[in-house]
């Protein structure tokens, strides 16, 4: 049976854990060689294990330009191209309206926002014509959770991105789509809480919210990835699509 990703070049951001990590895997089942990047060497040696082939880590933060810069050198001189991007890096803190600081509106802003615009538009000259770009946004882009209202506009601004590139991109028939997560247990989700009761609430909350009873894993994330990527998704673009067991539908 032929693989999904044959012969693909792809490019997952923020690809050493959690969804992107997850994605980077299917990917790779599916035939593609997969670019990860990270901020954090040890992880990204991790993943590059847990993955086993196919895989090239880069060392970069998507929110530092000349990182970009870099990253894309490379790509270029090992394999000349990008057939798929997965823009997925992305972060965020909680802080109530009132607590707001400059600081926390830059550093999620700067990566959410301005990161994954620069990853796209940077990646655009090693793209072929009829490549997939998929943006990682979330279901706070439509639903409001206290103290989460920075994170949540950065998401909102990625549903908008592909709108508007869609229609930028139209000529060259490159497809570009989101997906919205609903909760996945990540390290990341981790990092947000301070301890072990502290998380187990959280995702017991969560599960109680979704209708299929249970949070998500990264892999079921990556598994939708594989479609907005592949031919099977040749009449798709500019959609945003759930991945939330119902949380945000009903």
């Amino acid at each position: 049976m032929s693989k999904k990703l044959e012969g693909k070049i792809a490019l997952v951001t923020g690809g050493s854990t959690g969804i992107g990590l997850g994605t980077a895997r299917q990917f790779v089942a599916e035939g593609a060689y997969v670019f990860i990047t990270g901020r954090r060497q040890p992880e990204l040696d991790a993943a590059v294990k847990t993955i086993g082939s196919n895989v090239t880590a880069i060392q970069a933060d998507a929110s530092k330009l000349e990182d970009l810069d870099k990253l894309y050198a490379q790509i270029k001189k090992e394999k000349g191209r990008v057939d798929i991007l997965f823009a997925n890096a992305g972060g965020g803190q909680f802080a109530p309206l009132g607590q707001i600081t400059e600081e926390h509106y830059d550093s999620i802003f700067n990566t959410n926002v301005k990161g994954l615009l620069f990853t796209v538009q940077k990646a655009l000259p090693l793209m072929p014509d009829g490549g997939s770009i998929i943006l990682n946004a979330s279901i706070v882009s439509i639903k409001g959770m206290p103290a989460f209202s920075v994170y949540s506009a950065t998401k909102a601004a990625v549903r908008s991105f592909a709108r508007g590139w869609t229609s930028d991109l139209k000529d060259r028939k490159i497809r570009v789509n989101v997906i919205s997560p609903g909760p996945i247990e990540t390290p990341g989700v981790d990092g947000l809480l301070q301890t072990e009761e502290q998380r187990q609430g959280f995702y017991a909350t969560m599960a109680a919210q979704v209708p299929l009873g249970r949070v998500g894993r990264p892999d079921e994330i990556g598994k939708v990835a594989v479609f907005l990527a592949s031919d099977d998704a040749s009449y798709v673009a500019g959609v945003e699509l759930f991945v939330d067991g119902g949380m945000a539908q009903i």
